[in-house]
């Protein structure tokens, strides 16, 4: 399967933060939209980097109570993981092993079209054994298939 056609089926776009941003709201925008990856941007079109609960988790362990104040642009990762939205899912996973993250930029050329959560991949991974399992109950009992 392709990115693209996750992202599809997420539906396209990606949740942003200003770069000064103050991170305890960062957490705030995380718990209300049931979510842990925002892309930091200097404006439309425009990504300065990515913020995760990793990212603010080490901020506490390196600056204790004040990293609550940090900017994003303080405690953002700036060299980013991205694929594209022509590239094969077993890629993206290979990227997340290797770079050890949970989340990948998905583009479309230049232009940033959503991201893929390594949650995304298991929902297609098991939707995919989920249908192979019942293809193969069909062909065995012989039915649903022509």
């Amino acid at each position: 399967m392709f990115v693209g056609e996750i992202v599809k089926g997420k539906g396209v776009g990606v949740i942003s933060v200003a770069p000064d941003q103050p991170m305890v709201e960062v957490l705030r925008l995380f718990r209300e939209r049931n979510i842990g990856f925002v892309v930091v941007s200097g404006g439309p079109g425009e990504y300065l980097g990515t913020l995760s609960e990793r990212d603010c988790c080490n901020a506490v362990a390196a600056h204790g109570a004040e990293a609550a104040l940090m900017r994003a642009a303080d405690i953002m990762t700036r060299n980013v993981a991205t694929c594209s939205t022509n590239d094969l899912l077993p890629f993206v996973m290979a990227i997340m092993t290797e770079r050890r993250t949970r989340h990948v930029l998905v583009r479309d050329g230049e232009d940033v079209v959503g991201v893929v959560s390594i949650g995304d991949v298991v929902k297609h991974r098991l939707d995919e054994a989920l249908r192979t399992e019942q293809d193969l109950h069909d062909y065995i009992c012989g039915t649903n298939y022509r």
